[in-house]
This record gives structure tokens, sequence and C-alpha cells, in this order.
């Protein structure tokens, strides 16, 4: 059984609900590094990943996600374990849609589960038949709204904020990959999708490095 989660406020335990997603500063390295340094969360939080609870029944909580694997469902403690402030509390801010959206919840798990078991995009580009996280999340919530978008999709940048040239690890990334960096291709990223006028942050489980209590 999933114990109920003590935000940094307010002081009562946090209670997660299907449709929730989690925005993570996760600790991967300089590839997450890369990603938080390109585009800032909500309330100036860094933020590298992105997965929506999916399941919350007698005390546990799954959540669905695209990860190093692939298109997965786990435990959230699985999620919530990789990362930690320095209170070890996990580095997590909680996002519900807004009510005029939350109609679109079961569908949207619905749909996330016919994509478990498709492959990670390690090329970060859109309809290539695999998913990085906001990827996903984006993809579902389409399908679940009649093909309309609830979240926005953006020309994608892989530059460091007043650079015209990219990061330097997402070139050597690239570069690996004998792909051109996709500067400027149709995406979206955890920290823009936190800042969404389609959702709202209900809880901060511990504190993400750069956010704003």
């Amino acid at each position: 059984m999933m114990p109920a989660c003590r935000p940094v406020s307010p002081s009562e335990p946090f209670h997660f609900e299907v449709g929730d997603i989690l925005f993570q500063d996760l600790d991967c390295g300089p590839l997450c590094d890369a990603i938080e340094a390109v585009t800032q969360g909500a309330h100036g939080a860094s933020l590298s990943h992105v997965a929506i609870v999916s399941r919350v029944q007698d005390g546990d909580v799954w959540v669905i996600e695209a990860y190093a694997q692939g298109v997965v469902e786990v435990p959230v403690q699985q999620l919530l374990s990789r990362s930690h402030d320095a209170q070890g509390q996990p580095k997590v801010l909680v996002g519900r849609l807004r009510p005029p959206l939350r109609h679109l919840i079961s569908p949207a798990i619905q749909a996330a589960r016919k994509r478990l078991g498709m492959p990670y995009d390690e090329a970060f580009m859109m309809n290539n038949g695999a998913y990085y996280c906001s990827e996903l999340l984006y993809d579902i919530f389409v399908e679940a709204n009649a093909g309309q978008a609830v979240f926005e999709l953006q020309p994608m940048t892989f530059r460091k904020p007043g650079s015209s040239y990219p990061h330097q690890v997402w070139q050597a990334y690239f570069e690996k990959r004998k792909e051109p960096v996709p500067e400027g291709k149709p995406g979206l990223n955890p920290g823009a999708m936190s800042r969404s006028s389609a959702i709202r942050i209900v809880s901060a489980l511990g504190a993400p490095a750069g956010w704003r209590r």
C-alpha cells in the first residue's frame, strides 16, 4: 500500500487522484540537466519528466509514463524514488486538469493503455511510432478530445537561453545518433506542459530545483 505523500504545503497529507499529472525534477545526469536548461517549469521549477496517474485502488497508486524502457505502467513509488530534495522528499509537482477538461481523464487513460509497450522516442520527434514523456501525454489527450489538442505544441529548442547554438549535451547526443538537432520542430517538454492553462498545480511533494514556493 502506498502511504499518503506529504506535500511541502499545505500541512495535510496529499492523496493522488486518477488523472493527476506528475512533473518531476529527474536526476538522470547531463541529459536531464540539458532538458531543464532550455525551458523553465511552473513557478520556476526545473522539470525533466512527466507521467500520469492511471490507477488508485486500495491505497495503491500507479502511473503510466514513457521512460527509458518505453511506455510502461509502474507503481508511483518507482517514479517518486528516482530523485529527492535536500529533505529527502520526491522532487515532484502535481498538476490537475481544470474542471472543464476533467471528463477527458478516463478516455485519456484508455488511450495511454493502448500505447503500453511502445518504444521510447530517443529522437524526440512527433509521430514516429515512439514516445518521449510529454509527447505521450500530448497524444493521449488529443485522442481523448476527439482530435483537438489540450496541450499546445511549440517549436522545440535545444539551445541554452540567450545562445544561438545547441546546448553542448544536445549537440553530442544527436551527433552520436548521426541526426541533426531537431531545432524548431514541433514538440513540448515537461516544463512547458507544467505551465499550461489546462492544468493547475495542486501540490508539491518536495522541492524541485528552482521552484518558488
